[in-house]
């Protein structure tokens, strides 16, 4: 089974490396490597271009994160596709090779795992009780990591991929349509590692994300009164607490 993984890029030499490697790693897996670059001018391009291994390379692709990721699967030839960021690697050897084995027999059209969060080089656990999968708790809230998840590449592409009007939410917001239509294979094992640090997007906007967030969960919420109560209530609590750990030191 080819699996195309798909690397957006834009000045970020600084952390392709770990990527690459840990693609370049996988063991009894069919890789596709593709890389979506933004215009960089750090050196990741000639980084690139000094891989030994074949990949493919879309260059100045601007128009922001949805943009690429979509220009990406679109020359994706993988039966199944995943988005490794340049600040995500895979954290073992093993990792497509899992994924091939378990899409191989269960018939699903998109899989998800786990992810590790790296700190300073710290590998950190999740923080919180991963929930069982159900489509009405992925409306309460997004707990599907997008390195660790896996689509079947027609299914992506038939549901249009990512909304690009959206600048932080569209992985959550293509899950919901997703899972809207698709049953998962959810996975309880982490798969994928999470580099987290200043310059991440989700890290610099967190209130902005967290509002596109909530505008996206109701566009898939119940809408009787009490299903709206209950999201305005959810609302309500988790930007409370957002705002004191953002003023917390």
């Amino acid at each position: 089974m080819l699996i195309s993984v798909i690397t957006c890029t834009w000045n970020s030499i600084a952390t392709l490396r770990q990527t690459v490697e840990s693609v370049m790693a996988q063991q009894d897996a069919e890789v596709e490597h593709i890389f979506v670059d933004g215009g960089s001018t750090d050196g990741t391009l000639e980084y690139i271009e000094s891989l030994s291994y074949e990949y493919v390379l879309l260059r100045q692709v601007g128009g922001g994160i949805a943009r690429a990721m979509n220009e990406g699967a679109k020359v994706a030839t993988g039966q199944f596709l995943c988005h490794l960021h340049s600040d995500d690697y895979f954290l073992s050897p093993l990792v497509l090779k899992r994924v091939s084995d378990m899409l191989a027999v269960g018939g699903y059209d998109w899989l998800f795992g786990r992810i590790l969060s790296d700190v300073d080089g710290a590998m950190i656990p999740e923080s919180f009780k991963v929930p069982e999968y159900s489509f009405k708790r992925l409306v309460q809230g997004n707990f599907i990591p997008h390195p660790a998840t896996f689509v079947r590449t027609s299914v992506f592409n038939e549901l249009g991929g990512f909304k690009e009007d959206l600048k932080f939410a569209m992985d959550y917001e293509f899950f919901l349509r997703l899972g809207s239509k698709h049953e998962p294979l959810a996975l309880r094992e982490a798969l994928a590692v999470f580099r987290v640090h200043a310059g991440s997007t989700t890290v610099k906007n967190k209130m902005a994300s967290f509002e596109e967030d909530h505008q996206v969960r109701l566009r898939y919420a119940g809408r009787s009164l009490a299903e709206q109560l209950m999201h305005a209530a959810r609302y309500a609590v988790r930007k409370r607490r957002l705002r004191a750990a953002l003023v917390s030191p």
